[in-house]
């Protein structure tokens, strides 16, 4: 199912972006789309954990051909109808009795996360909404207080409690290496501008021999060429003999040249 294909991934929720007319959203939780071996049939798979800290697991399959079939957890509903409207969206209404009792719209945002707008038809009738943002790792099951439940299991408890171990221990290095990434790139800007800092430097006229960590000043004369001077600007009165002034500059011990901030 070509049209499917955006929705086949692992999502995690964003309870700070849900939005909820009855009950509350989840503490966290994942959601899982994925295809089988059977034509144009999905697997949904679900999982959650409350604020009071209890683990909630489901998982269905459903046919998205837009005819009617029977629901696996009849006690949520009868049948179902499942519908890709287009590459952004996925509709799945729940029946109990031929009544439309639950809409579930699954609609992929402009910035690529993941709403799931679930609408309760009977009783009280409410509508929660629910946001996902996709997974760089795999997770086996997601979350959605207002969608398809099941019962808590010990089963449930344990494999989202190491789960969530194993995902808070992967995401930790995932930051600590994405810091060393942004170190290493800050480091690499630094070492390009003392390069071409320095060859700067080493064009200019120098009249003098250069220690390391003293400090000098660098001038753009009126050819264009430069000048390495002892003399700082303000020393020179005015504006200077030069075209202008490019900075103040100090001999590193590997020979480089760092800019000083005036």
């Amino acid at each position: 199912m070509v049209q499917a294909y955006n929705f086949l991934a692992s999502w995690q929720l964003f309870p700070e972006k849900c939005n909820y007319e009855m009950g509350t959203a989840a503490k966290s939780g994942n959601f899982k789309i994925e295809s089988t071996q059977q034509k144009n049939e999905l697997l949904i798979t679900q999982n959650w954990v409350t604020l009071d800290n209890e683990a909630f697991y489901t998982q269905y399959t459903i046919k998205v051909n837009e005819e009617v079939h029977p629901f696996e957890h009849q006690a949520i509903a009868d049948s179902y109808t499942a519908t890709i409207k287009n590459a952004s969206s996925l509709v799945i209404e729940l029946f109990k009795a031929e009544n439309l009792v639950q809409s579930i719209l699954h609609e992929i945002l402009s910035n690529g996360h993941l709403r799931i707008t679930v609408t309760n038809h009977v009783d009280k009738p409410f509508t929660n909404v629910d946001i996902y943002y996709k997974q760089l790792s795999v997770l086996p099951y997601a979350s959605s207080v207002g969608s398809v439940a099941v019962r808590p299991t010990e089963e449930g408890v344990i494999k989202h409690k190491a789960l969530q171990a194993m995902e808070e221990q992967t995401n930790m290095h995932l930051n600590q290496i994405k810091e060393q990434i942004e170190l290493l790139a800050r480091q690499a800007q630094e070492i390009r501008k003392r390069r071409e800092l320095s060859m700067m430097v080493y064009d200019a006229k120098l009249s003098f021999q250069p220690v390391i960590g003293q400090t000098y000043y660098l001038y753009q004369k009126r050819d264009d060429s430069f000048l390495l001077s002892l003399v700082a600007p303000k020393e020179w009165g005015g504006t200077g003999p030069f075209k202008q002034f490019i900075s103040a500059v100090k001999l590193l011990a590997d020979h480089t040249w760092t800019e000083i901030p005036q």
